[in-house]
């Protein structure tokens, strides 16, 4: 069954801005060596899957996740067609930005519970959540290179029930959740672009996630993608400076480490 095309537009559109951002990240890793979380020596030497791996498997999740969007895009279009009819105009910008807002709040915590239930269950880190740890080094096209089950928790079912408790429309959830993939990208990127909006806008950023993916940072900064709360909340917090690495380029030193040292 065809969908309009407000929903294909949404269920494409965080796809093309995976693969678009993520070509662009790795473009200025390049000119921006100096800028580097890891070097590139380092991303081939450090993690522990191929990157044809890693295109692989974000490939099969894009699958899935467009396929799930279909499915519930379908399911939900009869009431959403009998809502249109009732208001019959397109909501107001305030209504969208607390949309917005919402739907970061309602993502952020889904996917900070799982995520550090990930970390405490041994059965779950060892089978699902180790594939993501592979990379030592994050670069930027895998920022979603998960185990499926954890893409369709974390991430499909996550936007799901974001979509669901903020009533978004189609193309306010193509906009939000391209923004989110964005988002998602640049974490991951390990380059700390100078003048970055995103890191000018949120503290949970490339340098605070990359804490989370060194070694001995694995059960701490599990927040993601857009802020800190829930790790102060919780005490998961860890504090970071980014100093002059060895390679010659950025490293993002945790304090509580640094200061053991």
């Amino acid at each position: 069954m065809a969908l309009p095309s407000e929903e294909v537009v949404a269920i494409l559109a965080p796809i093309i801005v995976y693969w678009v951002a993520a070509g662009v990240y790795t473009v200025l890793g390049r000119v921006l060596a100096d800028h580097r979380l890891h070097s590139r020596e380092e991303e081939e030497v450090r993690n522990l899957v191929p990157k044809r791996v890693v295109v692989r498997t974000v490939l099969l999740q894009h699958v899935l996740q467009a396929a799930i969007a279909f499915a519930v895009f379908n399911v939900k279009r009869e009431d959403r067609r009998v809502a249109d009819a009732g208001t019959g105009a397109a909501p107001a910008m305030a209504v969208i930005c607390c949309q917005f807002v919402a739907a970061m709040v309602v993502l952020d915590t889904w996917q900070y519970g799982w995520h550090r239930l990930m970390h405490s269950s041994g059965l779950l880190y060892r089978h699902v959540h180790s594939w993501h740890h592979r990379l030592v080094a994050p670069y930027a096209y895998a920022a979603q290179y998960n185990h499926p089950l954890e893409g369709l928790v974390l991430d499909t079912a996550g936007g799901a029930l974001a979509l669901a408790v903020t009533g978004m429309a189609p193309l306010t959830a193509a906009a939000f959740f391209s923004f989110a993939t964005l988002k998602a990208v640049d974490d991951h990127s390990g380059v700390l672009v100078p003048g970055n909006p995103l890191h000018l806008l949120f503290r949970n950023n490339t340098a605070y996630h990359d804490v989370h993916h060194q070694v001995r940072g694995g059960r701490c900064n599990y927040a993601q993608l857009f802020f800190v709360a829930w790790d102060k909340l919780m005490g998961t917090y860890v504090p970071y400076e980014v100093v002059r690495a060895r390679h010659g380029g950025l490293e993002a030193v945790p304090l509580k480490k640094k200061k053991k040292a």
